[in-house]
């Protein structure tokens, strides 16, 4: 591959892993900073720029192990969290009180992911110690992902017909690496594809029905991400040969309070 070869040239700086990282999260964050200060007409134009960006940085922060699979698997959740928070962050007022915080927690959460990337893929040919953390937060990660993704989806307020596969879109790459990081195969099972599929279009579903419900974006948002919470959570579990009956029923009882909560306080008037 032509990205490959060139990711292999480069030689001529010598950076411990984690300063590369620094380096890599202080560009994309300035990136970030900077899509929110030019005309508004152009905003999706940078934050597309910038999210492409985000895959090529990525890539070339975590070139000893790219290859095969990797280059879809490591790359998703980046790629994906970048355009999330660039998303969001158009939703938000323009003034330095809102961009400052989020900038700061995308900061976080970008030099994080790189840490988790970076752990899965040399876990793949080894064991690793801190790959127990890394599964907690790249869930974590993911969960937030969905949240941003799925709350500037239904801010749109299109048509539910369109929701459903924007939806399954949204999620299935992300529940993929999520639950390819439990087994971390060289290829992806086909196990783990089925389910992802699985996931992603119960979300699908269940974010089509959601549509009609007299609830805001955010809320709607919040119920869905609760839902793959449960669901890759569930899944993970299986993967990893620990799903017991516990971990079902605490699941599921997260998402039945959360059900509650959302039908006690929905105004259907």
């Amino acid at each position: 591959m032509i990205l490959q070869s060139l990711l292999n040239k480069i030689t001529s700086v010598t950076l411990s892993k984690r300063k590369e990282f620094v380096l890599i999260t202080v560009v994309l964050t300035g990136g970030l900073v900077a899509a929110q200060l030019i005309a508004e007409s152009t905003r999706y134009w940078t934050l597309l720029f910038l999210t492409v960006s985000t895959y090529a940085i990525s890539a070339l922060g975590l070139r000893e192990q790219m290859k095969g699979i990797k280059w879809v698997t490591l790359l998703a959740l980046p790629t994906l969290f970048t355009a999330a928070v660039g998303l969001f962050y158009f939703l938000l007022p323009v003034r330095w009180l809102t961009r400052l915080p989020v900038a700061t927690l995308y900061a976080v959460g970008i030099y994080a992911i790189l840490l988790v990337e970076n752990i899965y893929s040399v876990a793949v040919n080894r064991s690793i110690q801190l790959l127990r953390v890394a599964h907690a937060v790249g869930f974590l990660v993911t969960l937030v992902t969905i949240f941003l993704l799925l709350n500037t989806l239904y801010s749109l307020r299109l048509e539910s017909y369109i929701n459903i596969g924007l939806v399954a879109l949204i999620t299935m790459p992300l529940v993929l690496q999520s639950l390819w990081s439990i087994k971390l195969d060289e290829t992806i099972d086909r196990t783990v594809l089925i389910y992802s599929i699985f996931v992603a279009l119960l979300l699908s579903e269940v974010g089509y029905m959601i549509s009609f419900w007299p609830l805001k974006p955010i809320i709607i948002s919040i119920f869905l991400t609760t839902i793959s919470y449960a669901l890759i959570g569930i899944c993970q579990h299986y993967f990893a040969k620990r799903l017991f009956k516990q971990n079902i029923i605490e699941y599921v009882q997260v998402v039945a309070i959360v059900t509650v909560l959302i039908l006690i306080t929905t105004r259907y008037r």
